[in-house]
């Protein structure tokens, strides 16, 4: 019987309701409690590593997770790391490049309602996620959710209260669970050996691009910043009005060294900045990366680990445009 073990959190599915609102307060052992069939599923340890609503769940965090994986690995067949809806996709984004190419799953999980709700998805989703985690044809980083399971690269919350709260953005889904039984679509298991990554640099600023917007809040992120993410409009317009003004800001942020991603704040199908000239021209003047079909919460990460990574230019791009568990297909 496969060992696995179960890093907690916080999140939805471990809330009790205060005058305040839900907050995280159950633990690790009580989750656990609340499905006893997961003994004929796996000897399943447990560790209480944060009790955090993902809203205050940040970079430090995932590394801070990233290094229980690393510092248990030897001991267990697989992870499951329960987490907060609001920032899963982040997290499983980050730890996407903090843990490449593992052979042994880290399953990323949660839920819409508290595990003591009576009309919860929270047990069904540990539990779907335990069997992924316990399966022999699992490995790398994803998230299941609702019966799906989805590369930790390419899922996105969607929906703010519905069970079926995430997607697979631009790739199919790793598996879906029905009824207890797995049924798995695309081998997503590395061969091997796993790498761990110790840094991210989170001097990144994700900016989204309105229709009317002053060039000037350039001014402070050159000042700021290691990384701008432009999200911009379809598949890569960046505006330059009358006055050719963001353009200028642009090379401003090139010049002091910032890196400048661009990316489209439509979620599916990704950017295309040669296809207008609002985008090509800018494009090739600076020489800016394009994130393509990456998500945005898998542009942030990448951008964070591959900062932190490289020492020059080359390197970064190097990093930033290299596949890791299909962010781009």
């Amino acid at each position: 019987m496969k060992k696995i073990l179960l890093i907690a959190t916080g999140g939805t599915i471990a809330s009790k309701p205060t005058q305040e609102g839900l907050s995280p307060a159950i633990t690790s052992e009580e989750l656990v409690a609340c499905i006893p069939e997961v003994q004929q599923l796996c000897e399943l340890s447990t560790m209480q590593r944060f009790n955090l609503d993902s809203t205050n769940m940040n970079p430090a965090h995932w590394l801070a997770v990233a290094g229980t994986v690393e510092a248990s690995y030897d001991q267990y067949d697989g992870f499951v790391v329960t987490h907060g809806t609001d920032t899963m996709a982040y997290a499983a984004s980050t730890l996407s490049y903090l843990i490449q190419n593992s052979p042994k799953p880290v399953v990323l999980t949660g839920a819409q309602k508290s595990i003591y709700a009576q009309d919860s998805d929270a047990r069904r989703n540990l539990l779907d996620a335990v069997r992924y985690a316990a399966d022999d044809r699992a490995g790398g980083v994803s998230l299941v959710f609702d019966g799906q399971v989805i590369t930790g690269t390419r899922a996105r919350k969607m929906r703010t209260k519905s069970f079926n709260a995430f997607s697979s953005i631009d790739y199919p889904e790793l598996a879906a669970i029905r009824s207890g039984t797995l049924h798995v679509y695309i081998d997503h298991k590395p061969a091997g050996p796993v790498h761990f990554y110790h840094e991210l640099d989170p001097s990144v600023f994700v900016l989204k691009l309105v229709p009317g917007m002053r060039s000037d809040i350039f001014d402070y992120l050159a000042a700021n910043y290691r990384a701008v993410i432009i999200e911009s409009f379809g598949v890569g317009g960046i505006p330059y009005y009358d006055s050719d003004q963001f353009a200028g800001k642009i090379e401003l942020l090139v010049r002091k060294g910032v890196k400048v991603i661009v990316t489209t704040q439509v979620p599916h199908e990704g950017s295309d900045m040669e296809v207008y000239s609002v985008g090509f021209r800018i494009k090739k003047k600076y020489e800016l990366l394009e994130a393509y079909d990456m998500t945005a919460e898998t542009v942030y990460a990448k951008t964070m680990w591959a900062l932190a990574n490289s020492t020059d230019e080359a390197g970064f791009r190097k990093l930033f445009l290299m596949p890791v568990y299909k962010d781009i297909v």
